[in-house]
């Protein structure tokens, strides 16, 4: 049995024996095979001695085995490393961040507790994957949609802790910023509810996230401080109707008009869906590579040779018909006065779906999961396919047309001079309202060599976005203290303040350890660069 760092055998072995107690022998992990189910089997450590490992995992079903797990641990200085379903590929999956913690797996707590239609919300379980909700809404007959991220496998309080996004209407394609009421085990072992479930008897919990006092909630986004047991999502009521429609500009120069304009209207609710923008002379009917955006004159050749519009902007609007079609013309109206502009209606749906329109649809655009991203991968492009995997690299960028450019231009070039190969890079994302995320998809091997090169590699990509004032949002573990190093501003006080409140909170240091670059006071000293 693999033993935590600072743990002696004898007190790992005593306290795996009262986590057996609490949750039944035959939910504790100890042995090789069983523990090795939780590496990252994208990581880019894999086979080296940095490799993130777990020692043992424990599977409780239920908030007080979850208690009793953690005051084992606890008593005794042993590192837990909580994980949902433990799908988070690409950004380190179900391995800890501390090499040697227990994972504390949550799988098995997969109850759907309620879903209210009239206050069109949830309130689930960890366990609780979108495939699992989804298929309750259907049998049920409700008329809610969850709004899903790629691949439907994962877990939706994991999901939204890591701050993972989707594809409906903007209140909801945030997951965390859609989430209504946290429970959470703290390190102690006591339970702990934000917003109105601190109100004994309360009716409210998934209808205000507030409550009364600081909102606590983003205490558990991608943090170290608690094991989270519950959580409460708003919802989307099934609409009237979906549109997806698209504008073609012909000029290098109207990228920064169309930017500002698509603000205006999606900030002002004229659509709601998510938003695109990118080039198709630039991505050549393959979006999955979009190239280098070239100088102005340049891209105007391109486009007049080709006939290929330099940008198009496509917007999708849920609701009732007559509404939506009326917010087509409004765009229609705001973009007239485009030089060469075009415009299409790529789909109109009327809803509810019917079994034809499912071969027809993009399906997470309708609240449906699915696997179907993980045909990106298994495609391969240039030389080096097959893959053993992928990471992500996902920076925040400025929403404007100048910002777009920019760092289109210097990612690309980073990863040309630095060799770090791509499969996948968005023009821009906007799962989130309001921000752009560039997605880098970089590929990883179960080869030393490679990755030891492709480590050098990223962490340099990272400090030159850190220098243009990029940060990334979410990064697999062996980035997390690069990137948390990058957030600067006075002496690095975001994590001091992150350090001083794991402190008071988590004081032995046993939950999530390093998680996004917070390390307990035990294991501070030397990590800072």
């Amino acid at each position: 049995m693999r033993t935590p760092p600072g743990v002696s055998a004898a007190t790992f072995a005593d306290g795996i024996a009262e986590m057996k107690s609490a949750v039944g022998e035959e939910w504790v992990f100890t042995s090789d095979p069983d523990v090795d189910t939780y590496r990252d089997f994208y990581s880019v450590l894999w086979g080296e001695e940095d490799e993130r490992i777990a020692s043992a995992a424990v599977a409780p079903k239920t908030v007080e085995e979850v208690q009793a797990v953690v005051r084992a641990a606890n008593a005794r200085g042993i590192p837990l490393y909580p994980v949902s379903t433990g799908r988070n590929l690409g950004y380190g999956g179900s391995a800890p961040v501390y090499s040697g913690s227990v994972v504390l797996d949550l799988k098995r707590m997969d109850r759907i507790i309620e879903v209210s239609e009239g206050n069109a919300s949830c309130l689930v379980e960890p366990g609780v994957s979108y495939f699992d909700m989804y298929r309750h809404l259907q049998e049920t007959g409700s008329k809610l949609w969850i709004d899903v991220p790629d691949p439907g496998w994962g877990s939706m309080v994991g999901n939204a802790l890591d701050s993972g996004g989707g594809y409906t209407a903007a209140p909801y394609r945030g997951h965390f910023e859609a989430q209504c009421g946290i429970e959470a085990v703290m390190a102690d072992g006591e339970v702990f509810r934000t917003g109105m479930g601190a109100l004994p008897g309360s009716e409210t919990w998934q209808q205000y996230k507030m409550g009364i006092g600081p909102c606590l909630d983003g205490l558990f986004r991608q943090s170290t401080l608690g094991v989270v047991t519950k959580m409460g999502f708003w919802l989307f009521p099934q609409p009237e109707a979906y549109m997806s429609c698209s504008v073609e500009l012909q000029r290098f120069a109207d990228i920064d008009p169309m930017v500002d304009l698509f603000n205006e209207l999606e900030y002002g609710n004229i659509f709601n869906g998510m938003p695109s923008i990118g080039s198709p002379v630039l991505s050549q009917g393959n979006p999955l590579i979009f190239a280098e955006i070239p100088e102005e004159e340049e891209m105007n050749r391109r486009v007049r040779e080709t006939g290929l519009a330099a940008w198009r902007g496509s917007m999708v609007f849920y609701g009732p018909e007559k509404v939506i079609r009326a917010q087509w013309d409004y765009v229609q109206e705001r973009f007239a006065h485009f030089e060469g502009v075009k415009f299409k209606e790529n789909q109109f749906v009327k809803l509810p779906l019917r079994p034809e329109d499912m071969d027809k649809i993009q399906k997470n655009r309708f609240g449906i999961p699915s696997m179907e991203i993980f045909a990106v991968g298994s495609r391969g492009f240039g030389d080096f396919n097959p893959s053993d995997g992928h990471i992500w690299f996902s920076a925040i960028i400025p929403r404007s047309g100048k910002g777009f450019v920019k760092a289109n231009r210097v990612m690309r070039q980073a990863c040309a001079e630095h060799d770090v190969p791509l499969f996948m890079f968005s023009p821009a994302v906007t799962c989130w309202t309001r921000s752009f995320v560039l997605f880098a998809a970089v590929p990883v091997y179960k080869d030393k060599e490679k990755n030891r090169r492709l480590r050098e590699s990223v962490l340099k990509v990272i400090q030159i976005c850190a220098e243009h004032g990029w940060g990334e949002y979410r990064c697999p573990p062996a980035f997390q203290d690069a990137v948390m190093n990058a957030y600067s501003f006075n002496n690095n006080m975001l994590r001091r303040v992150n350090e001083k409140i794991k402190d008071a909170l988590d004081p032995n240091g046993i939950l999530s350890a390093g998680r996004y670059g917070v390390w307990p006071k035990h294991l501070r000293d030397g990590r800072h660069a």
